[in-house]
């Protein structure tokens, strides 16, 4: 499953491959339910592997629990993004600059705080679908000082049309959807948001 917000699946060598393939395994494993959970929230933060390894086949193997699994992966990236936040606000120094150096996303801080000049907290609800990693988003929008609360219900917009649009197309397509998701959700679901936005923004104009 490639990434979204633009981290691909890692190199074919070396301990990103190892750590991608193990990331992979545990959707087989008896308790796959916690360990979407333990990497939904770490992958906001720190994991440099999507939740999508786990989700797409814990959901192909049980389409039944779809929406569930996508409700638990949104609340686990979530709470992680806030994690990441409190990494931005409290400790970039010490933890959000080398983080991001470690995953080489150092260099693109400078076109999230562009990004964020220009778009304001959407920087955050685009997070998923961007070609900036929503580690960043969340650790830059900590050391940015963004809205705590505008930045959770960025966070929850984002991390929701990512995983429900996951969900709905394994639900009704099954394994058939498998190829779309991994070539062109990242166009579908920048789709969705700007349908979000636009909505949103009517809404104001018309009241």
């Amino acid at each position: 499953m490639t990434e979204m917000s633009g981290e691909g699946p890692p190199p074919q060598v070396g301990p990103l491959r190892r750590l991608y393939d193990w990331t992979l395994a545990l959707a087989g494993k008896r308790h796959a339910v916690w360990a979407l959970v333990a990497v939904s929230f770490a992958e906001s933060s720190f994991f440099p592997i999507p939740p999508d390894l786990l989700l797409i086949p814990m959901i192909l193997a049980r389409r039944a629990r779809a929406w569930w699994l996508a409700g638990v992966c949104t609340l686990s990236s979530a709470a992680g993004g806030l994690f990441g936040y409190a990494i931005g606000y409290y400790l970039f120094d010490a933890f959000g600059g080398p983080l991001l150096d470690l995953w080489g996303n150092e260099d693109k801080l400078a076109a999230f705080e562009r990004y964020r000049d220009e778009w304001g907290a959407w920087i955050v609800a685009a997070g998923g679908f961007t070609p900036l990693p929503y580690k960043l988003i969340t650790v830059a929008s900590g050391a940015g000082r963004l809205d705590i609360g505008v930045f959770i219900l960025a966070s929850l917009l984002s991390r929701g049309l990512r995983f429900y649009i996951v969900a709905g197309l394994l639900w009704q397509f099954g394994p058939a959807a498998r190829a779309f998701i991994e070539r062109r959700l990242g166009l579908a679901a920048l789709l969705a948001l700007a349908v979000v936005i636009a909505a949103v923004l009517a809404l104001r104009f018309v009241g």
